[in-house]
């Protein structure tokens, strides 16, 4: 298995980029900076839809759908978000053969339009809170692009909320950030995040607060996953989001904004991958058990297809691979490098003895188990290869991150990891020296890891890493 991928040792990046062609998870598409997502890499987000989808809507969001095209005029609205994304933007100045009257943007992100729109449906207190989603594409047209990490178009879903109050936005954008992504990135994704404040420097431009969820990847860089916005009333001045308030007189409302996308694919490639491929967890995996026929033999392929019912039937996710015309040595190979939690191996040998062998991903264990047993047995190791992946993720997060005292022992332990250090000792200026040496202030958080209400909190700290 080391010859099909590159170590992750000897070359991370190579290793990344070795995986996804390999396991068959994306291309990269005919314009720089594209992505086709492939069959076994779009099942796997389509499952993060699913389960970040039920999520939103437990949260009282409804899904919606809003234009790609977006008029220049509504980005100049607002005039710290058009100049925070004008460098990535495309623009549209011909359709049909013409010139247009005015250039349409390509959405970058969907404040401006989806503005109007709530300008136009809110009319009084209680057509509020009005709580929006959509999953959708979006470009930004990127510099340095990378599959999954960062790309010119890519798959997301961003929610867009309006209130009454500036208390209620805030508790809102905190309940998704805890509630939604939080929840789904530790308990499906397995990807221990660290859940904190943005710097006034890195936050969402036209935000009053930014709120993000931070990963560690294998090679001890950081990787953002999801951020939750506070907007105060910058977008609702901007597009006349007004409503009658109970007490008399027209308010603006307080909105927010909050979107995860593909990255969170990269952050599981980079997470939970090793040299043999991608690790799924359970809760996540498309197909949690590969029942495979190792070579055919009397009643081998009759059993194989028992167990897979017998699976199916006590809610795992499974298929049956009975390919005995293709090598069972290259079949074993595609399933590691694509991540099946547990693969169940039935061949004549085995099978006369009465038994199955269960193969792990996580760990690469092999156990023979009767087959009457086997049932029972894959549904315990996708338990616990769900907290497994969690933990080793977890431990190699805390082995790599120290605790300093100093803006230049943290720049220097970023090198390997994240650094733990007082934000009092690296300020504004401090963060900006960071960065000139390509070190980011991920993230403010309490000395008991909570999340701050503002960067001008006493005794904050600062996570400094390199990112991607």
């Amino acid at each position: 298995m080391a010859r099909v991928l590159t170590p992750r040792a000897e070359d991370f990046p190579r290793w990344y980029q070795d995986l996804i062609a390999k396991a068959q998870l994306a291309d990269n598409g005919p314009v720089r900076g594209t992505m086709v997502i492939r069959p076994a890499g779009y099942a796997i987000w389509e499952r993060m839809q699913a389960e970040m989808d039920n999520r939103i809507k437990a949260a009282g969001a409804e899904n919606a759908y809003f234009p790609l095209f977006i008029p220049e005029n509504y980005l100049k609205r607002e005039a710290e978000h058009v100049e925070g994304f004008s460098p990535e933007l495309a623009v549209v100045t011909h359709g049909g053969g013409k010139p247009l009257a005015e250039p349409v943007v390509v959405r970058p992100t969907s404040e401006t339009v989806i503005g109007e729109f709530m300008a136009k449906w809110v009319d009084s207190y209680r057509d509020l809170p009005l709580l929006l989603n959509q999953w959708a594409n979006v470009v930004r047209w990127e510099l340095r692009p990378r599959i999954f990490l960062r790309t010119s178009e890519f798959l997301w879903q961003e929610g867009h909320t309006a209130h009454a109050d500036e208390a209620d936005a805030r508790a809102y954008a905190r309940r998704i950030l805890h509630e939604v992504y939080e929840d789904m990135m530790v308990n499906v994704l397995g990807i221990p995040v660290v859940v904190g404040r943005k710097t006034a420097r890195e936050r969402f431009a036209g935000a009053t607060s930014t709120y993000t969820l931070e990963g560690m990847m294998g090679d001890g860089k950081a990787l953002q996953l999801g951020t939750s916005h506070e907007l105060g009333q910058n977008f609702a001045k901007a597009f006349d989001i007004t409503y009658s308030a109970a007490t008399g007189g027209m308010e603006h409302a307080w909105t927010t904004s909050w979107g995860t996308s593909t990255r969170m694919l990269g952050g599981l490639i980079m997470t939970h991958g090793d040299d043999n491929g991608l690790r799924v967890p359970p809760r996540l995996a498309p197909i949690q058990a590969y029942v495979m026929v190792v070579k055919a033999g009397d009643g081998v392929t009759e059993a194989a297809a028992k167990l897979r019912d017998a699976l199916r039937d006590a809610g795992v996710r499974v298929a049956l691979d009975e390919r005995v015309d293709t090598p069972f040595g290259r079949r074993a190979v595609d399933a590691e490098l694509k991540g099946y939690p547990v693969r169940v191996e039935v061949g004549p040998r085995d099978l006369a003895a009465g038994n199955a062998v269960v193969v792990r991903r996580t760990d690469g264990s092999k156990t023979p188990v009767p087959v009457a047993d086997t049932v029972g047995a894959v549904l315990a190791a996708l338990d616990a290869d769900q907290q497994a992946l969690h933990d080793e993720a977890l431990a190699l997060r805390q082995s790599r991150t120290v605790e300093v005292a100093t803006l230049a022992e943290a720049i220097e332990a970023a090198a390997t990891g994240w650094a733990r250090v007082p934000w009092s000792a690296v300020g504004a200026e401090g963060e900006a020296e960071a960065n000139g040496q390509g070190v980011t202030v991920r993230c403010l958080v309490r000395a008991d890891g909570s999340v701050p209400d503002s960067e001008d909190e006493p005794d904050l700290i600062a996570i400094l890493a390199r990112s991607y």
